[in-house]
């Protein structure tokens, strides 16, 4: 029947098909995978989706801007950013298994598609420096605090952070063990005292 009306909400299929992207990567997902996992119909997917995959795949990476968004937001409320950044690293080794085999959404599709998809690349990336900017502005206002002693630059700080972040993401899926994690991330972090 053409034409027929989405019975479900396209963030709901969004938040879905992003759990396939972040297992399988974008490459590796079919459409036949995103239909199941879904549980839609191609017609009422494509017309959720006209751009196909990739749209939902964009949608799903935009999610997970949004989710960065909040987390800026609550730097921007606390009266301690530095240790609420602090605490976003060492929450990682609590983690469990499958969460750690899936890493980083974000830094996966940075690697994932160089040479295949420039427009994917970039909008990760894009992602990543936002975080960035985000480290290196709250690390900035702590220097100037007093409240980090470490004096080297913000902005290098800041692409240390994301540095570890990625790092990171290939080290818990090497130890996803809460101990080994924990060792690691204060190891880090120790960088911003």
């Amino acid at each position: 029947m053409r034409g027929r009306p989405n019975i479900h909400a396209s963030l709901e299929l969004i938040e879905k098909a992003q759990d396939i992207f972040w297992k399988k990567g974008y490459t590796a997902t079919s459409l036949s995978d995103l239909l199941t996992i879904t549980g839609t119909g191609s017609g009422s997917f494509y017309n959720t989706f006209k751009g196909g995959k990739k749209q939902v795949f964009q949608e799903a990476i935009q999610q997970r801007r949004e989710a960065f968004a909040e987390f800026k937001t609550k730097l921007e409320k606390s009266d301690s950013p530095i240790e609420l950044i602090k605490d976003f690293f060492r929450s990682i080794a609590y983690e469990g298994k499958i969460s750690h085999l899936k890493g980083c959404i974000i830094a996966n599709t940075v690697v994932e598609m160089t040479y295949i998809d420039e427009e994917l690349e970039n909008d990760s990336i894009q992602i990543l420096k936002e975080v960035e900017e985000m480290y290196t502005e709250n690390i900035r206002k702590a220097q100037e605090k007093g409240e980090i002693k470490n004096q080297t630059d913000a902005s290098i700080l800041g692409k240390y952070l994301i540095t570890f972040w990625c790092g990171l993401n290939t080290l818990r899926r090497m130890y996803p063990d809460k101990k080994i994690l924990s060792q690691q991330i204060e190891m880090q972090l120790a960088v911003l005292s």
